[in-house]
């Protein structure tokens, strides 16, 4: 397996499917585990790009199993509005998921300028409200967003929500402006920041619960050997409160995300970044504009984007393998990724916020084929490769298969997410039913193996 590998005895492991019924239970790849871990909350898709056509959020009991549906979209087609990907905020009974608009049409379906994060709150009689403020429509409003978000993810604190963004006004200009492009980017929901649109509002624009920022700087054609980027993306807070500057300081609040710049020969490589916030978060809302038709809103003033990771002159450069999302340390000292090694083969790999040397986590033999998850502590990672288990010790590098791929148990492993507490792993599988095949939930307690 690697030269620091273990076995563990497989026999002790007893893996628990939690759903069984013929259709999709499909989890987030992160914060899918209620804040006491007594719930998984899910969506109903059985393909990851069916969003647009999921109509339910649910949340199934991991002791007795029972499926509880906290969200249901009545009018729900093939072309929207949709709805998916859930997130549990870290200590209230709330969850967070992707929504398209609600007048979603043949001609205007679920699309990624046409969704918004939506909010039930479970301890309010399932109460659901958009997240985030919307307005598309000139002026606009400052703190509302006027495209689409996805891939949210709580800060440990509960304040503030990160997202991935597209911009529609940007989108539709760029339709008749060869010299405008809508270009992913990364931002942050402030919440507990109620905002009211100036404008009229309606299916496309409403007010929301919090303001929004955008975080990093995307540039439509990037300098070859600088580090300007076209994208950035898959994007994770760093620390439970931030990381140690090299001066002993601390950075109350940071996010990290990958971007894609241009090497001195113009291939794109995909590095890690970070934008440092500030902590007023009356001038993250006073320093920023709402844009124009050619134009993003501004990133607040303070804001700094820095590269981590310079690999462009590697073997094989950038960070590469499966679809991954960056997962950072408890302490926020290291940030994970995947990249592919001189053997051509997928390792992860840490880098700290402040840059420096890439650290090897793991030298296994195979290449992962997941994305892959951290601890709660920060001690272990796990990921996937042709339908099996593995943990790696972050410490030590060694990796302990810890579930055997299983025909009897459906393909497709994925969306592996650790418990907020002890050592529990929840992931997706696909079971067979009559010729068919819907992803089911799955849960492998390892807590008295790790603990040994």
């Amino acid at each position: 397996m690697n030269s620091n590998s273990t076995y563990i005895d497989l026999e002790n492991l007893q893996e628990v499917q939690l759903t069984n019924n013929p259709a999709g239970h499909f989890l987030n790849q992160r914060q899918a585990f209620s804040p006491h871990d007594k719930f998984l909350v899910f969506d109903n898709r059985n393909d990851d790009s069916k969003i647009g056509e999921n109509a339910y959020i649910q949340l199934v009991d991991v002791d007795s199993k029972v499926i509880t549906t906290i969200y249901e979209l009545q009018n729900q087609t093939v072309v929207g509005p949709g709805s998916g990907a859930v997130s549990f905020h870290p200590f209230k009974n709330e969850v967070l998921f992707i929504h398209g608009l609600m007048n979603a049409s043949k001609e205007h379906p679920y699309g990624i300028t046409r969704r918004f994060a939506m909010q039930v709150d479970m301890d309010n009689s399932n109460t659901a409200d958009p997240l985030e403020a919307r307005d598309v429509k000139a002026p606009f409003t400052k703190g509302a967003l006027r495209g689409g978000t996805h891939a949210y993810s709580y800060s440990s604190d509960g304040q503030f929500v990160s997202f991935t963004y597209n911009d529609e006004i940007l989108e539709n200009e760029s339709n008749n402006n060869p010299n405008v492009s809508d270009l992913r980017t990364v931002g942050a929901l402030l919440l507990g920041e109620k905002l009211t649109i100036t404008g009229e509002k309606n299916k496309e624009n409403f007010d929301g619960n919090s303001f929004a920022i955008l975080l990093a700087e995307v540039k439509a054609n990037p300098q070859f050997g600088s580090d300007e980027i076209s994208k950035a993306y898959e994007e994770c807070w760093v620390g439970d409160s931030g990381y140690v500057k090299t001066n002993g300081g601390n950075q109350k609040r940071a996010l990290a995300f990958l971007g894609d710049v241009v090497s001195e020969s113009g291939q794109k490589v995909t590095e890690v970044f970070i934008a440092d916030i500030p902590e007023d978060i009356s001038n993250l809302k006073n320093s920023v504009n709402t844009g124009s038709k050619t134009t993003l809103p501004s990133i607040p003033t303070g804001v700094k984007q820095r590269r981590l990771t310079f690999t462009t002159e590697n073997k094989h450069p950038g960070v590469s393998g499966p679809r991954q999302w960056l997962r950072s340390s408890p302490d926020g000292s290291s940030l994970y990724f995947y990249q592919t090694d001189n053997n051509e083969i997928v390792q992860l790999y840490s880098v700290s916020p402040n840059g420096g040397k890439i650290k090897a986590i793991t030298n296994n033999n195979f290449s992962p084929d997941t994305s892959f998850a951290l601890s709660a502590d920060g001690k272990y990672l796990a990921y996937g490769s042709q339908e099996a288990l593995y943990v790696t010790a972050v410490e030590n590098g060694e990796t302990t298969l810890v579930l055997p791929a299983s025909v009897n148990k459906g393909t497709h492993l994925s969306n592996i997410n650790w418990s907020n507490s002890g050592y529990t792993i929840a992931y997706n599988r696909k079971v067979d039913y009559n010729g068919e095949t819907f992803y089911q939930i799955f849960t492998l307690n390892l807590t008295k193996t790790l603990n040994q």
